[in-house]
């Protein structure tokens, strides 16, 4: 119920780690009268199903943003009709690569009433496993619409005060008749949780489009890697050095030719002062020139380059939002945000339409959060009001400031400085507690074990505290303290020299 008016209807966009926790906090209100998800995949899943074969790369446009390159498809004239097949680049494959695991501890990432298997950090095929399984767990696989794509999303029914209805137009192909097949749905309320790892990002240097041109197929952007395999011998720069980079430059080192170059901005937090072994470290690219030659910001070149892997991330691409019918974009690119966004959950002018899984923070878990915060307020159960439009602008604009003035990204939680827990602690409290006969689910408590295993269990060592500064089963001191290795060769427990939340046990 929002503003008095019921909401009977819910439509969920994505049917991976974001839809799945939505579509069981809806489920669990015993309230709304229909739920749908619609995931364009066959599978549930979202970013963690795995394809073995990402086909060719698609070209590259450098600098280019999503609205130029994941275009809407013209809607036919009439619905429902039939058409024939798409062809048109959709970006459905996921980048997951083969040894790719997950990087926040296991306890901290599931939702809370299911565990991975095993942990702290696994497979990326047990995400995958997880998430299809928490639909029918949770007996919410009957709401699921697979290989089905939302092609346009537009506002209906408006009224005064922005509450409205939305049409969402829904396009699947039907393989015994080879023919797309397109149809309308109407609901009250719509929660987006598509993600935002589809469409890759380049972004523009001097001589790169006419590099592309000349040499073919020698640059890529790391969506498409899976192996380190193709890449024996070859000489190879990597672009950027955040989780990808860091994965695959270390992987490349197996395989391709020494050094594994990789073009870096800055360190990131877990390099130390020098590259690890086969790695040779470059500033930023100044320019690509036509001889083959990748000239660097510090005068610095390379020739013969036989492979240039882009690791600079994605862009949030939303092609079915209509901005005519809507008023407005979703998203600021130049700003990197959600417009007229709130607690980066909901929408200012558009109470009936949600988003879970914005922001980078605890992934599966603080899904759960918004899930339920969002559930009880469609659902009118909840226990604190969102604040007056006022304040939700107010807090719109500080926080763009402040993020801009210290050179942060919006959506980007912090942990350290108990921002994470400022946010977590609003969705509390207005998702409040369920019925006295149980309807509706009571966001998890933020336990000391999770945080223990946040503040001390780390995928990465840390700098002055890799595995290579000591022999195995020896204590290290480093900068934070002391690092202990464990049997397991892929993680660090990492000891604080301030106090242990769980030195009790």
């Amino acid at each position: 119920m929002v503003d008095g008016k019921r909401i009977r209807s819910v439509a969920v966009v994505g049917a991976g780690a974001a839809g799945a926790i939505t579509a069981a906090a809806l489920k669990a209100e015993n309230y709304f009268e229909r739920i749908r998800v619609f995931e364009r995949r066959e599978r549930p899943g979202g970013t963690w199903i795995y394809d073995e074969d990402p086909k060719p790369s698609l070209d590259i446009y450098p600098g280019s943003l999503p609205p130029d390159i994941d275009r809407p498809l013209k809607i036919p004239d009439s619905v429902p009709s039939h058409t024939p097949p798409s062809c048109q680049e959709r970006y459905v494959q996921t980048p997951v690569y083969k040894s790719l695991t997950t990087n926040v501890p296991d306890i901290a990432m599931c939702y809370s009433d299911a565990r991975f298997p095993y942990g702290p950090f696994v497979p990326h095929y047990i995400p995958r496993q997880y998430v299809e399984n928490y639909f029918s767990t949770h007996k919410t696989d009957s709401f699921l619409q697979l290989n089905t794509t939302v092609e346009d999303m537009s506002k209906v029914n408006a009224e005064k005060g922005g509450n409205c209805q939305w049409k969402l137009t829904l396009r699947t192909y039907d393989p015994a008749r080879h023919i797309d097949i397109w149809w309308d749905e109407i609901f009250d309320a719509v929660v987006l949780g598509n993600g935002h790892y589809s469409v890759p990002y380049v972004p523009h240097v001097d001589g790169l489009d006419a590099y592309l041109k000349r040499f073919p197929g020698r640059v890529v952007h790391s969506k498409y890697y899976r192996s380190p395999l193709p890449y024996a011998s070859k000489k190879v720069l990597i672009i950027g050095n955040s989780a990808s980079g860091h994965d695959i430059s270390n992987e490349l080192v197996t395989t391709a030719s020494h050094p594994v170059y990789q073009s870096i901005r800055s360190k990131s937090i877990w390099d130390g002062d020098e590259p690890p072994a086969g790695i040779v470290w470059k500033p930023v690219i100044k320019e690509f020139l036509l001889d083959g030659r990748i000239m660097f910001k510090d005068g610095t070149y390379l020739d013969s380059v036989d492979t240039v892997i882009y690791c600079t991330g994605y862009k949030p691409s939303y092609p079915f939002w209509n901005i005519e019918a809507n008023g407005r974009p979703l998203w600021d690119y130049e700003a990197g945000k959600m417009i007229k966004t709130y607690w980066h959950t909901f929408f200012q002018d558009f109470p009936t339409l949600a988003i879970v899984g914005a922001p980078r923070v605890l992934t599966f878990r603080s899904f759960e959060y918004q899930a339920i915060a969002l559930a009880r307020l469609f659902a009118g159960r909840h226990s604190v009001s969102l604040p007056p439009i006022e304040e939700q602008k107010k807090w719109e604009k500080e926080r763009e400031q402040r993020t801009k003035r210290e050179g942060l990204k919006f959506h980007d939680i912090e942990w350290e400085t108990g921002e994470t827990m400022e946010w977590l602690r609003g969705l509390f409290q207005i998702a409040g507690l369920g019925t006295l006969r149980g309807e509706g689910r009571i966001p998890p408590f933020l336990g000391e074990d999770m945080i223990w295993a946040i503040e001390h269990i780390k995928k990465y060592p840390e700098p002055g505290n890799g595995r290579n500064n000591a022999g195995k089963g020896k204590d290290r001191k480093g900068q934070e303290g002391v690092e202990v290795e464990t049997e397991e060769e892929d993680w660090v427990l990492v000891e604080r020299k301030r106090k242990d939340l769980l030195a009790f046990i």
